[in-house]
């Protein structure tokens, strides 16, 4: 089976190959196909890669190759992963620093700065969809390119079903529940979880048939002993009757975050931009040793995992990420199974980021929502879930118009549209302000120019 991996320069990629190299079972992945634009992180990354297979001593370790060559790398693809990110970093750190200016949050998939992002990000991977509906029609694709919900409705529109997006985010929420509740096979447990990407609740964690959350809800001790317990607080945790998915404290807490992204030192798309400068600069060297860039490569990632959401912490008082919360076993595990699921036909239950259809009635049934899904031969199969309660309701319908928008201004090129997705996403609340965000970034991005 081969999987191409658009954006294979990308830093998460040897996350991937590494959950890749633990498979073993008949119709695994036998070879992998780097695509990015840029040679330079091509190349550091097929070195990694290289370590890895090398440090894992597999005589079955998938075969890499590497291209520049997008028709190339999609030929004869049975999966797709996508994970580019248009701008690069240099792009992300603009996002950031233009809302912040503007006393905006500019986090990469929250707000402003997931609306810019997502504006110069839909229309290529529009183009990326039908590139692959004509070189490998019969391939699925797998996105966990940012904004993902956006993103993932947006090659919907050509790809239909065979595209499904997938985050960390929701497997890490239920891991650390389920830890914490002492479920022995925490894979086994049916989480309640509904929302959009990075805008989800988890209200239930059902094993044999009961739901241990309450007993988890009942308890502020315990409550505050995990990530999103000491990030949101007992009290607020308790109130709403559900464990919010970590992105929500951009929202719940929005005026204090910003608050201390505009006090940092650096924001984090600036952080990211600098140490992975560093890192390819080491990674990239051809005297040193497949190894070296491996070890540089794992240097690198311990120290961007343990400051990742670093000033939400700040507000909330909570220092440092702990070890637990550092684990693997994020998007490239479900994406892992998700593959497994379709092409051996192994059904599995996964959160994912599906077209809605009739799961929730306050969203057409084009809209992307990320929920548990039923997953085999036949692709992902959105779970039936309780409605939303209100207070979410207001959230979800609020963003998915912020989104609706991104996608009809990256259509018409309207700046009108553009405008609009600025102005009613709920943590942007001025249209004047969403002008001058908008006047700011077109400034910034030559990918923005298309909009008029």
């Amino acid at each position: 089976m081969r999987l191409t991996i658009l954006g294979g320069g990308g830093f998460r990629v040897p996350l991937v190959y590494g959950a890749l190299l633990g498979d073993h079972a008949e119709g695994r992945v036998t070879r992998v196909t780097l695509y990015d634009e840029d040679p330079v992180r091509l190349a550091a990354m097929a070195r990694v890669l290289a370590g890895q297979a090398a440090a894992s001593g597999a005589a079955d370790a998938p075969e890499v190759t590497a291209t520049r060559d997008l028709d190339e790398a999609l030929r004869g693809a049975d999966f797709v992963f996508s994970a580019i990110r248009v701008g690069g970093l240099e792009g992300r750190a603009a996002d950031e620093r233009i809302a912040l200016a503007e006393g905006a949050l500019g986090q990469e998939t929250v707000g402003a700065g997931g609306i810019a992002y997502g504006l110069r990000t839909v229309p290529v991977v529009r183009e990326l969809a039908r590139r692959i509906a004509r070189t490998a029609p019969g391939a699925w694709v797998i996105n966990f390119t940012n904004p993902a919900g956006v993103v993932t409705e947006a090659m919907a529109e050509e790809l239909g079903g065979r595209v499904i997006g997938i985050c960390d985010s929701p497997v890490g929420l239920g891991r650390r529940i389920a830890r914490l509740l002492g479920v022995a096979r925490p894979e086994e447990a049916w989480i309640d979880y509904v929302g959009l990407n990075h805008l989800g609740w988890l209200r239930g964690l059902h094993v044999g048939g009961r739901d241990e959350l309450p007993r988890l809800l009942a308890d502020p001790e315990a409550l505050e002993s995990f990530e999103e317990g000491r990030l949101f607080g007992a009290e607020w945790l308790r109130s709403l009757g559900a464990i919010p998915n970590e992105y929500l404290h951009y929202y719940y807490f929005n005026r204090d975050t910003v608050r201390a992204y505009q006090e940092a030192k650096q924001t984090r798309g600036a952080f990211l931009r600098d140490q992975q400068r560093g890192f390819y600069a080491e990674a990239g060297r051809p005297e040193e040793p497949a190894g070296a860039a491996l070890a540089a490569w794992e240097r690198t990632r311990a120290e961007r995992e343990a400051t990742y959401m670093s000033e939400n912490r700040e507000v909330a008082g909570v220092g440092e990420r702990e070890a637990s919360d550092l684990e693997s076993g994020g998007y490239e595990k479900v994406a892992l199974a998700l593959m497994r699921a379709i092409a051996r036909d192994e059904r599995a239950t996964l959160i994912l980021n599906v077209r809605n259809g009739t799961t929730l009635s306050v969203l057409d049934a084009e809209a992307v929502i990320e929920v548990p899904c039923l997953v085999d031969a036949n692709g992902a199969h959105p779970a039936s879930v309780a409605p939303l309660p209100l207070h979410a309701v207001g959230l979800v319908t609020s963003v998915k118009a912020a989104e609706r928008a991104v996608l009809a201004a990256a259509a018409s090129g309207s700046r009108a549209d553009a405008v609009k997705a600025f102005a009613l996403h709920p943590l942007v609340d001025s249209v004047s302000v969403a002008r001058r965000l908008l006047d700011g970034y077109a400034a910034e991005h030559p990918g923005l120019a298309y909009l008029r």
